[in-house]
């Protein structure tokens, strides 16, 4: 008898709570707008690793509250995202501002509904949450909102016991206690991503056929994507590549030989690729097929220009490296090679010829101070004087030949230890994210081989920054995974 009084009375109390006010998704859609518009990935353009980040932890949120709006849905977990914003703002919560000046923010959902998860990512970010009201959810005001929403109800520990139910705050306190580790995370993860990778396979085959067909009948070099997108996703891109060459074929008689990227828009970049923009029609695809001509004509003048810049730089090569940059067009990529040729021109710098011969750069136009990578590239900010250019690249000349050189040598190791790997998994595929570097890579793969993992026969594995489960079956696992 207590114990049906005791579920009469929590079912009573849940209806009384603001919880019982359930969020619509297209409700939280409008709530988070400010949110969206602070992280877009599209806003990062010129910050490829802010971006991709972003884009991460986006999918990750996304999956996270399409959960939460499921028939039904009980058991969850709590997840930690990380997103760059934009605009500063005062907050509580973890946060770093990096090299460009974006405030890094750090949070975990733990929440049950969606109205308190819009909630929490708001304020995670020091974003306002008074619009929310204008939204109907819920009849309160929003700061005594923010104190109930979350609130449980606390039952004594007996009475969980008792009816076998799960205690909600032994289970939050449990999952932030303990530390995702690679076996226990394959253990809950690895039927959904089986699922997913068979569903997904006749697409894959779909996908190779598709491209292997367009790039022989084009005579193309590659087909690449510029962003993770689905399979079913990359097919309809390359169906529609494909109605083109049917409807219009004599506009692609000037591709032979070139790389074909499928990007957020359309034009040739800096690389001198291809770059079909997949929210454009034919129409837009067509002028850019009729523009190559002059494109390569710019291409000419380009080479050009970096040749130039090399021979007053005592023979250092000017390289572009899209996994590094940001994905510019080629009038673009002109512009900022102009610009700095004629700084250095009118600057008469001092470099012996073919001095400094073997070693290379990158432009880039949002830092302000000369920098070595680690792969023993300089990366020179268009804005530099050129005085201290001098100096740098004299002081560092010779860090940057050993770092070249032993990214030669990173590079083979990571490739042998990528091949073993794969071998010894059955991994149909191993992969990493263009944010993973060779040492994060190497190190990872050698922690593996020392584990036995039949989860891993026959799956696509990523390494990433997190874990997660793709649409389409892949795995990704952190490089520093536990």
């Amino acid at each position: 008898f207590c114990y049906f009084i005791r579920l009469c009375l929590e079912k009573i109390l849940l209806q009384c709570t603001p919880q019982s006010r359930t969020l619509s998704g297209a409700d939280a859609i409008n709530a988070l707008r400010p949110f969206y518009f602070a992280v877009h990935p599209d806003f990062f353009g010129q910050h490829p690793k802010e971006r991709e980040v972003n884009e991460n932890s986006l999918k990750r949120l996304n999956g996270y509250l399409e959960n939460l709006q499921k028939p039904g849905f009980r058991s969850f977990k709590p997840i930690q995202l990380t997103f760059y914003v934009r605009e500063r703002n005062s907050s509580n919560v973890q946060e770093s501002f990096n090299a460009s000046g974006f405030r890094a923010v750090s949070f975990t959902l733990h929440t049950r509904d969606l109205l308190s998860t819009v909630l929490d990512i708001l304020n995670s970010c020091s974003l306002s949450t008074e619009h929310i009201q204008s939204l109907n959810v819920n009849s309160q005001p929003l700061k005594e909102a923010k104190s109930t929403v979350n609130r449980p109800i606390k039952w004594d520990k007996t009475y969980y016991s008792f009816t076998g139910l799960r205690d909600p705050e032994e289970e939050l306190e449990q999952a932030q206690r303990v530390e995702t580790t690679l076996m226990s995370w394959l253990d809950d993860n690895e039927a959904s991503a089986v699922k997913k990778l068979k569903k997904s396979l006749p697409l894959r085959k779909e996908l190779e056929r598709l491209k292997f067909e367009l790039s022989h009948q084009l005579q193309l070099s590659d087909i690449r994507w510029q962003r993770s997108w689905g399979i079913a996703h990359r097919c309809s891109q390359l169906h529609s590549l494909g109605r083109l060459v049917q409807q219009r074929p004599e506009v692609l008689k000037n591709v032979k030989g070139r790389t074909v990227i499928f990007t957020d828009r359309s034009g040739m970049s800096a690389a001198g690729h291809i770059m079909l923009g997949t929210m454009d029609v034919h129409h837009h695809w067509t002028k850019i097929f009729e523009r190559l001509p002059n494109y390569y004509k710019l291409q000419k003048r380009l080479l050009f220009l970096e040749d130039r810049i090399s021979q007053l730089l005592g023979g250092i090569q000017v390289i572009y490296i899209e996994e590094l940059q940001p994905l510019l067009t080629i009038e673009e990529y002109y512009k900022t090679l102009d610009s700095f040729y004629n700084k250095l021109r009118d600057s008469r710098l001092l470099f012996h010829p073919h001095s400094l011969r073997g070693l290379q750069m990158i432009l880039e136009s949002d830092r302000y101070a000369p920098s070595l990578h680690e792969f023993g590239h300089f990366t020179i900010p268009t804005i530099c004087d050129p005085a201290t250019l001098q100096w740098f690249i004299f002081a560092k000349a010779q860090e940057a030949r050993e770092n070249l050189k032993r990214k030669e040598e990173m590079m083979i190791t990571e490739r042998e230890l990528m091949d073993t790997s794969a071998e010894k998994f059955s991994l149909d595929r191993l992969y990493k994210e263009p944010s993973v570097s060779s040492a994060q890579m190497i190190n990872c793969c050698k922690r593996l081989l020392e584990e036995s993992l039949p989860y891993l026969q026959g799956m696509h594995l990523c390494i990433s920054h997190f874990y997660c489960v793709l649409q389409d079956g892949d795995l990704c696992i952190p490089w520093n995974w536990k």
